[in-house]
This record gives structure tokens, sequence and C-alpha cells, in this order.
């Protein structure tokens, strides 16, 4: 899929802020985040939905490995899960950690996937 923007960031045509992956999934930061921390985790093979992931089971296994490691690295009050599925058409689940203060706007994107790699 040339021309999915997701596939592209999975094949390394399109740079990310990777924090997480695995032979399967792969977890980055958003560009355009909600909060500090905001992040897509993605199957590397294309599904248009997130419902039709061949592993659905291991895929929300892994959300919750990304979440534990957001909560690890950036201690959120909380984590929103979100799927959407307009925005790109590559199945992704947004992660959206939620703070006590509002931190979200004060740190730079490469400053947080710093805490990752």
């Amino acid at each position: 899929m040339n021309e999915c923007v997701f596939c592209q960031i999975v094949e390394g045509k399109i740079p990310c802020y990777k924090i997480w992956e695995d032979e399967h999934f792969l977890a980055f930061l958003d560009i355009k985040p909600l909060a500090v921390g905001h992040t897509l985790i993605i199957p590397k093979k294309h599904f248009r939905w997130v419902w039709e992931v061949e592993d659905y089971p291991r895929y929300w296994e892994k959300v919750r490995e990304v979440k534990n490691l957001l909560d690890q690295k950036l201690q959120p009050s909380w984590v929103e899960a979100r799927v959407l599925g307009m925005d790109v058409a590559h199945a992704h689940i947004h992660l959206i950690p939620h703070y006590q203060e509002k931190e979200g706007k004060t740190r730079e994107i490469g400053q947080i996937a710093s805490l990752f790699i």
C-alpha cells in the first residue's frame, strides 16, 4: 500500500518518533499530539480497520504493553485508548496520556521520544 502513510512509516520511507516495536506492530508518537506522549499503535501489515487485524487479541496485548511503557516513562494519571479509524485508512489505536497538571504542551516531541530509546 504505497499511498498509505502508515505503511510508508513502517517501510522507513517517512520518519517517525518510534517508541516501541516488535515483528508485527509499531508504536510511535503522534505528530499532532493531544497530550505529552500521545502514541499510535499500528500493525505493520496493512489492514483498513482495527477489527480486521489478523491477531486481534495479540494487537490489544501489545497496546497494553505500550500503555504500561507510557506509565513507566511518563507517569500519567491515566491513559485513554481511542479507536477512530477515519483520519488514516490503516488500523491504528491512539493512546493518550492524561495528567493532573497541564504539562501536555510543555515538552517537545523529540524530548519525549528520547525517553523511550
